[in-house]
């Protein structure tokens, strides 16, 4: 049968609504909007620079051995950095294509810091970036709920949403490029089936303090997952128990994010 372009298009809609991007990033009160390649440029020109590293499509990294793992699909350095503090506060708006609202609703969100050393992050290679994880957020406290799901009940995820975090105050100043990322498990009951969802953002961090992650805290991407990792690949995510009197999803406790999925906090 012949597909007509209007079919096409109808049948390649769901799956760009079905992925996403970190579309609008907050820092120090400040807005940096980003970019991908599935947007059109206005008027035929280059979009407004950002802080926000450009992708070229918004569909999800598969496999923990890709090299898109980094920083997201072809992404290339933006022109900005952002000027913030050591304990300011980062936001981050996730949204879907289409300009949809966040389409999943299963597993982490993650948060890590590289130092660029001497130079400016919008001249640094992320390929060769030694990251340190400042924060995580999985499960709530009813261990069925993620926060992510969150993130899906809303159009921009603002102050008090879960993709939100606070830089740690004791951290040596620098430039840094910060990595936050959406692992999103609705596929993850196959090997390989887990959707990475990376941004990455230049940041310069100001401040008094000397904290530094240890060699043994750093880890590269790809390098620091691995698709067999617990919580990478969940087999029986989606078997049923009885809890509370009702059917709801079973969920183990090596979903809370095990120290070897990643690297130990480093603050």
């Amino acid at each position: 049968m012949k597909l007509t372009l209007v079919t096409t298009l109808l049948f390649l809609a769901p799956c760009a609504l079905g992925h996403g991007y970190v579309s609008v990033l907050g820092v120090a009160g400040t807005s940096y909007a980003a970019f991908n390649g599935d947007e059109p440029t206005e008027d035929g020109h280059a979009t407004a620079p950002s802080v926000v590293r450009r992708i070229s499509t918004i569909d999800p990294v598969k496999g923990a051995n890709n090299p898109f793992l980094n920083c997201g699909q072809n992404a290339t350095a933006a022109a900005l950095v952002a000027p913030t503090a050591a304990g300011d506060a980062l936001t981050f708006n996730w949204e879907a294509g289409g300009g949809e609202g966040w389409p999943h609703d299963m597993g982490p969100l993650m948060f890590y810091l590289a130092n660029c050393g001497d130079t400016t992050c919008d001249q640094f290679d992320s390929t060769t970036a030694q990251w340190f994880k400042i924060a995580q957020i999985g499960l709530k406290s009813d261990r069925v709920t993620w926060y992510q799901a969150v993130a899906k009940s809303m159009f921009l995820v603002v102050a008090g949403g879960p993709a939100n975090v606070t830089l740690p105050s004791n951290i040596a100043p620098g430039n840094y490029l910060f990595r936050h990322e959406i692992i999103a498990l609705h596929l993850a009951n196959e090997m390989g089936g887990a959707e990475f969802y990376p941004s990455c953002s230049q940041i310069n961090i100001t401040g008094s303090g000397t904290g530094a992650p240890t060699a043994e805290e750093l880890v590269s991407f790809p390098g620091a997952y691995s698709d067999k990792d617990p919580g990478i690949y969940v087999p029986d995510q989606y078997k049923q128990s009885k809890q509370h009197g009702k059917d709801s999803w079973h969920i183990k406790e090596q979903w809370l994010l095990p120290d070897h999925l990643s690297v130990k906090r480093a603050y």
